[in-house]
Parts: structure tokens; C-alpha cells; sequence
């Protein structure tokens, strides 16, 4: 088994369940639909799941969920992962993995959503609690989570990569412009919680409203910019200003998190970085919009 591509099926996870946890080798295990990028997530009996590291990068995340999850949890207005139990490496798996609780809920699809002035609200009033916890001892930006949270210099190669390589596609000049204001500033106070990921995927909806955040993999403490991507690709119009509004942060931080989306969105689009058809496809808007979002940001200040 290479190291980075295990194959990871329903036997593999029954065999593990069977080893080290025995007491629920008798649940059914099917996967989970749509169950992520990052790990592979299998249904364990009706109230589990199991997710397990896809590649090695991921591996170091779940030790830190582990331990911060349940400290975070309390202090949180809505509901977020709750570990169970951890797995060992062994011979048919080489890395840590998780048990979690099953949480119900859809990922937010607009189509889902009731209300997006209502949900950025709701988003904004979580994120803003979450930077309020107390980040001292938590985990800084490093290989764990791809450097979020640190200095957007860490991808200046590889975006100025794809700016290459979408040239004549894109409007390379102002998404240029777009990369060079975000280098220009960068966060000089204490460290805050980020999530790392708010992504529709990892956000819960019933109801038709925010119901829980899922998927820590990529948090820690540092900058927060890199949780505003959800600004450009789920919100637009009054809703996009009600969650600028109620996120309450300076123009850099805005301009720090235009710079996370559109690197991003540029390494996809140019095909640096795997990704779904889906995501590849919204790439291309996400860019547009970034490049419009600034322009509108230059004109109002």
C-alpha cells in the first residue's frame, strides 16, 4: 500500500472497527454520499460516522480535533463535530483516524437555504464567537492546516503560477492587483481562532437555516481572513453585505480574504490543485467575483 493512497473501502474500515473497536463490529457500514475531500467518511451503524485521512497531508489533523473539539464545543452557539473515539495506524491503515457523532443536516446548497440574510447573520454570529475563545495554546498555521492563518506569501508562487497560466483567460491584471493588496497588509494582532474551511460542504442546514459547522481539519490560530471565502461564494448582494457588516473586520483582513479566495480559485481553475468538476466550474465565478468585489471596495473607500 503506497503511503498516500491507501484504499480505503468498506472492508478496510469494517476490519479496523473489528480490531479496536469491537464493541460496534456489529453496525452497518456504508459510505457517506459527498463525503468529502480531505477524508473518507463512512456511515457506522445510524448515530456514527468514521472518517478516515485520505493522504498523509491530512493525518495531522485529527489528533488536533481530538483534543480541541470538545473545548471549543461549550463555548459555541451552534453545534460542531463531537469526537467519540480515536483509531490507531495498524497494518491495513497508516494513520490515526475518528469516530464521530452523525450530525443530520444538508450542506449549504442555496437552494436549501430559507433566508441568506438570515444564514450570514447566523454565520457571522458563529465565526465571531469562535475568534472570541480564548486561542491561548491553540494550533498555529503550519503543515497541519496548509498555513492558514499565516502569511498568504507561503502561495505567492503558485499563484503567480496560475495568474501564468490563465493568462488571456482571466483578467490577469486585475487579479494580479487583486493578490498584490492582499501580500500588502497582513495580521499584527494576537492570534484568533479560524475554522480554516467555511465552505458550504461543511455547513449544516435544517430548517432552512445554519444548523451546525462541521470539519475542523484546517483550524487553528492566527489570521481569520482565511474564513471570508464564503463571502464570494455563497452570499452576493444584501446578503454578501450583511455578513461583511456583521463580521465587523477591517478593510486589510477584507483584503487578506479576497487574496485566500482567489488563490484558490486560481490554482483550481488552472488545474494546480485536484478538485471536483463542480468546484473547477465555480472557480472561474469566484474569480470574476473577487476582481468585482475589490473594484466595488476601491470605489467606496
Amino acid at each position: 500500500m503506497a503511503d498516500d493512497t491507501p484504499d480505503i473501502d468498506k472492508a478496510l474500515v469494517a476490519g479496523l472497527i473489528a480490531r479496536q473497536f469491537p464493541q460496534w463490529s456489529d453496525l452497518p457500514i456504508r459510505p457517506v454520499a459527498n463525503g468529502g475531500w480531505d477524508n473518507r467518511t463512512f456511515h457506522l451503524g445510524e448515530r456514527m460516522i468514521v472518517r478516515l485521512p485520505s493522504a498523509a497531508g491530512y493525518a495531522e489533523q485529527v489528533e488536533k480535533e481530538q483534543h480541541w473539539l470538545p473545548i471549543l464545543a461549550p463555548q459555541l452557539p451552534l453545534p460542531i463535530p463531537q469526537p467519540l473515539a480515536m483509531g490507531k495506524p495498524d497494518e491495513t491503515y497508516p494513520w490515526r483516524w475518528s469516530v464521530y457523532a452523525w450530525r443530520d443536516g444538508k450542506t449549504a446548497l442555496r437552494e436549501w437555504i430559507a433566508d441568506l440574510d438570515d444564514f450570514a447573520v447566523s454565520l457571522a454570529s458563529f465565526l465571531n464567537a469562535l475568534q472570541a475563545i480564548d486561542a491561548t495554546g491553540g494550533p498555529p498555521p503550519g503543515s497541519h492546516n496548509f498555513y492558514r492563518g499565516g502569511s498568504l506569501r507561503v502561495y505567492d508562487a503558485q499563484t503567480r503560477e496560475a495568474l501564468r497560466a490563465l493568462s488571456g483567460r482571466i483578467d490577469a491584471t486585475a487579479a494580479e492587483s487583486v493578490w498584490d493588496a492582499a501580500l500588502s497588509t497582513e495580521w499584527t494582532k494576537p492570534p484568533i481562532w479560524f475554522h480554516g474551511d467555511i465552505a458550504y460542504g461543511n455547513l449544516l442546514v435544517e430548517d432552512g437555516r445554519l444548523s451546525a459547522v462541521i470539519d475542523f481539519g484546517t483550524s487553528g490560530v492566527g489570521d481569520p481572513a482565511c474564513d471570508l471565502a464564503i463571502t464570494w461564494h455563497l452570499f452576493e448582494g444584501q446578503s454578501r453585505e450583511t455578513f461583511r457588516a456583521a463580521r465587523g473586520l477591517d478593510a486589510e483582513t477584507w483584503a487578506r480574504g479576497r487574496g485566500w479566495t482567489l488563490w484558490k480559485a486560481l490554482i483550481v481553475a488552472a488545474g494546480i490543485a485536484g478538485a471536483a468538476p463542480r468546484d473547477v466550474e465555480q472557480s472561474w465565478r469566484i474569480i470574476e467575483e473577487v476582481i468585482a468585489d475589490d473594484r466595488q471596495q476601491v470605489a467606496n473607500a
